[in-house]
């Protein structure tokens, strides 16, 4: 299938302004989920808030139905919470964990992620163990095996990192976990909606992702895929109403992951994230997996040509995420220099994955990460800049509300570094 770009960019307003490669970080959202999100608020502003939501609650509703649609699960197994790290900790939290218990992970594990696991081995006096990696980054399937004993009573582990373009191959990791009866716990927050992905071929008990990234809907918005038959034995650290059945002046959990769901919720968001996915579904994610991958490694193959920039990705298969370092420059000053030529980036600092860039003695990197609705003009445009940057000529900076670019800056002119103190996007 032919991808029609000109219609996705059509669809999609933002690129009429900025060339947009902060995709792991959210992406550009089309007209068909503005629409819906501020429709539903101009609603609720016209015939009040729980009105609005009791004639909006099919779309309401919708986003569950979605995300089973997206995961081959079913409605029931998913609950919808206002990020993925929610997801993440009230998830780590039902699972009935006790001291001297193991839990496993990889070094890729994102920052608010791995504090939840921290946390819980301060807490409960859970171990917390990482497993090595090998040169691609990955855990050996070998390696896992042989750590297994009875003590081990969770594995945790990350799709995409936040920081790197490698892919773990989850559904390997699942097969050692459902052969030795070890729950598993996958975030798929920066692989859902870029790649295809089947919570049955992946094996896991546990995904959690969020609608913002690659899903390409609203921020505040995350949900939790739970097994029904491990769901069943799950106890939410907290619950509300609609998390619970009343039975003769007592209470019953509700089936499967319905139990995690609590009554108030951002409508306008919850609709937008339906109508995300369901934007996703029609252009089939099976169809734009391939062309987010052919521009990721177009890209990793231009930036090999130019003198002074490194790719740092790994992994034996690579998506749409690509990290970069820029000799003579930090990665806040390069990020900078783009925005002003009007091209989004992002910065990972050290805390937005801990463990392996510490580990690989990595303070910050830039982070580009691509979406089916780019360009290869655009692409072209970023390594314009960084080949400016490191031969030290003039950057044309982008005015107005467009991208046009006809004024010059010295490039040692180095912009602000705007949006990179404490990192909290992922």
């Amino acid at each position: 299938m032919n991808l029609d770009l000109a219609q996705a960019r059509a669809d999609t307003p933002g690129v009429n302004h900025v060339a947009h490669l902060n995709n792991a970080g959210a992406s550009l959202a089309p007209k068909p989920v503005i629409d819906a999100m501020v429709g539903h608020l101009r609603l609720e502003s016209e015939i009040g808030s729980y009105e609005a939501a009791e004639r909006a609650q099919e779309a309401i509703e919708r986003g569950r139905a979605a995300v089973g649609a997206l995961l081959n699960c079913d409605s029931q197994e998913v609950a919808l919470f206002d990020s993925a790290s929610r997801a993440w900790t009230a998830a780590l939290a039902s699972v009935p964990l006790r001291a001297g218990d193991r839990v496993l992970i990889s070094p890729m594990e994102y920052g608010s992620c791995y504090l939840s696991l921290l946390h819980l081995a301060k807490r409960h006096g859970v171990r917390l163990e990482v497993l090595p990696v090998d040169a691609d980054g990955l855990v050996s399937v070998e390696e896992l095996r042989g750590r297994l004993d009875e003590r081990v009573k969770l594995i945790a582990m990350t799709h995409v990192p936040t920081h790197d373009g490698l892919v773990y191959p989850l559904a390997l990791i699942g097969q050692v976990a459902r052969q030795n009866g070890i729950p598993f716990l996958a975030d798929a927050c920066q692989s859902v909606g870029q790649m295809p992905i089947d919570v049955e071929e992946i094996g896991c008990d546990m995904l959690v992702g969020c609608g913002r990234k690659y899903l390409r809907g609203p921020r505040g918005t995350g949900f939790l895929f739970a097994r029904r038959e491990f769901a069943e034995q799950l106890t939410p650290a907290m619950f509300g109403l609609d998390g619970v059945e009343w039975t003769a002046g007592t209470y019953r959990f509700a089936p499967a992951a319905r139990r995690f769901d609590t009554w108030e919720a951002n409508c306008a968001a919850r609709i937008g994230l339906g109508v995300a996915i369901d934007y996703a579904l029609a252009w089939g994610v099976e169809h734009t997996w391939p062309r987010i991958r052919r521009l990721a490694a177009d890209l990793r193959a231009e930036f090999t040509r130019i003198p002074g920039v490194t790719v740092l990705d790994r992994g034996q298969e690579r998506c749409g995420t690509v990290a970069i370092t820029v000799r003579g420059w930090d990665a806040a000053s390069v990020r900078a220099e783009l925005q002003r030529a009007g091209i989004n980036t992002w910065v990972c600092l050290e805390n937005a994955a801990c463990v392996d860039m510490q580990m690989r003695g990595l303070n910050s990197l830039l982070r580009v990460s691509v979406h089916y609705y780019n360009s290869s003009e655009e692409l072209a445009r970023l390594c314009s800049v960084l080949e400016s940057l490191t031969l030290g000529r003039p950057v044309r900076v982008a005015v107005s509300d467009g991208i046009s670019m006809d004024q010059a800056a010295e490039a040692g002119q180095h912009g602000a570094h705007a949006g990179v103190g404490r990192q909290h996007g992922g």
